[in-house]
């Protein structure tokens, strides 16, 4: 679980099709000091439509998109796929239950930062906000689990990763920045993006995320409980 960050305030897109449920999370993100909602949208289409106005506008975006899976007109899955190559610099944490493994797999072969249930309690969703503006990665423990089961072997497996490469696999899935690991490998910061970046890359894997998923996988780490 990722710190509260020490920097800026983050900016955070809130998307779901159910008014209550996004008015409930909105007012425990203003509340937050360091967080500020700078859009709502009820569904995929319209936080695209949001991203782009305020791109427009010359407006910061959001660090930070808290998506829903089911939506209409333009779900979550495909929401998520769409930012991830219009608006590279901002992460997506899923909002999910039981029910929609299949959907958070596809979010994640599509970029998305972490996933977290809709009945999580409130200091869960500030710590997977927190996490995503910190290039972290927030996982449900439930999930993960599920998840783990239904995730396709990586490509190469980890035999085809350098010893380097490995180490910086179980940092990232203990939940390490990059600075993080730069600091505990001692090397530098750019050269744990490369190693991070090379890593995916050889294990055929588009996210963070479903570098953790991998670890777990390959018993590099134990699954969260």
């Amino acid at each position: 679980m990722s710190a509260e960050p020490e920097t800026s305030t983050i900016g955070v897109l809130v998307v779901d099709d159910h008014a209550v449920v996004r008015r409930g999370v909105v007012a425990y993100l203003e509340a937050l000091d360091n967080v500020e909602v700078v859009g709502e949208a009820g569904n995929g289409r319209e936080a695209l439509e949001c991203l782009e106005s305020l791109k427009v506008r010359g407006q910061p975006l959001p660090r930070v998109a808290l998506m829903d899976l089911m939506m209409p007109k333009m779900d979550g899955v495909e929401a998520t796929a769409e930012i991830a190559k219009r608006f590279p610099s901002v992460r997506v944490v899923i909002l999910t239950s039981f029910g929609e493994v299949e959907r958070i797999h596809a979010a994640l072969e599509h970029g998305a930062a972490g996933y977290l249930l809709k009945d999580a309690g409130p200091s869960d969703v500030a710590a997977a906000i927190y996490a995503a503006a910190n290039d972290d990665v927030f996982l449900d423990a439930a999930v993960a689990r599920r998840l783990v089961q239904k995730m396709r072997a990586p490509q190469r497996g980890v035999a085809g990763l350098t010893s380097r490469e490995r180490d910086v696999l179980v940092l990232i899935a203990e939940g390490r920045s990059n600075r993080e690991i730069a600091a505990k490998l001692v090397i530098s910061e750019r050269t744990a993006r490369t190693h991070v970046s090379n890593l995916l890359g050889k294990l055929g894997l588009r996210s963070r995320t479903q570098a953790v998923l991998a670890a777990m996988r390959e018993g590099l780490v134990d699954p969260p409980t």
